[in-house]
């Protein structure tokens, strides 16, 4: 009886402060200084309308590089806490053998049908992220669902994990050569304006941060798979 009336008590305290972060809500009117320097001078700068992107990939370049290389120590720790050694590095091959194992009808065919629209909406938000919202993560993690549902319907395949971790790693030596460029030839550690910024608004503009965007894309979607494939039984 007691426990039952500490656990309500909790969930009404709690209820009691959701109650008044909510209360005193207010939306703000205008932008903070910091904000507003940053949505009025990056489109100006980097040439990119999207500047979420432009802010993820240049201003915070460093950060952005922290945050890939965390992902890429979760795939490695994943890949080595569940590595299943018949299967590592092995081309994908069907195992059809179990019929426990094989998918159904509804299944394959959604695969068939959605899984070339889902890695074409992948690429198309991972070049399109210095214009619209998108960018590398985004597409990335919608390119690693298409691999899911590959997975999904042929449960018996194994993935090429080595050829993933070949690709992820040349994207990420690539990722930080151009930064290294940046460094050299513009501002600062991934500063996209050694490029040309090309006209606002059009595909090939913003200077480098399109090709960014796009090794960001492939080293998450190579990376989120990995881990995908590791966490199947």
């Amino acid at each position: 009886m007691i426990r039952r009336v500490l656990v309500l008590l909790t969930v009404f305290l709690f209820a009691l402060i959701f109650c008044r972060l909510i209360g005193g809500y207010s939306e703000l009117q205008e932008l903070r200084p910091l904000a507003l320097h940053y949505v009025m001078q990056g489109p100006a700068e980097l040439g990119a309308p999207n500047i979420v992107t432009g802010i993820l990939i240049t201003y915070r370049g460093f950060d952005t590089l922290g945050e890939v290389a965390v992902l890429f120590m979760v795939a490695a720790s994943v890949g080595v806490l569940l590595k299943n050694e018949s299967t590592a590095g092995v081309a994908v091959v069907d195992d059809d053998s179990d019929p426990r194992r094989e998918a159904g009808e509804i299944v394959r065919t959604g695969k068939q049908v959605l899984l070339p629209m889902i890695l074409t909406f992948g690429a198309y938000v991972i070049v399109n992220g210095h214009l619209s919202a998108g960018g590398g993560f985004q597409g990335g993690a919608i390119v690693a669902s298409g691999g899911m549902m590959m997975m999904l319907a042929r449960p018996g395949a194994a993935l090429n994990v080595a050829l993933l971790g070949v690709i992820e790693s040349l994207a990420g030596v690539i990722y930080v050569c151009i930064g290294i460029l940046g460094l050299v030839l513009a501002g600062g550690f991934l500063d996209a304006r050694f490029l040309p910024r090309g006209e606002f608004g059009a595909f090939f503009s913003a200077g480098a941060i399109p090709l960014i965007s796009a090794l960001l894309g492939i080293k998450v979607g190579a990376e989120l798979s990995v881990i995908i494939d590791r966490f199947r039984s």
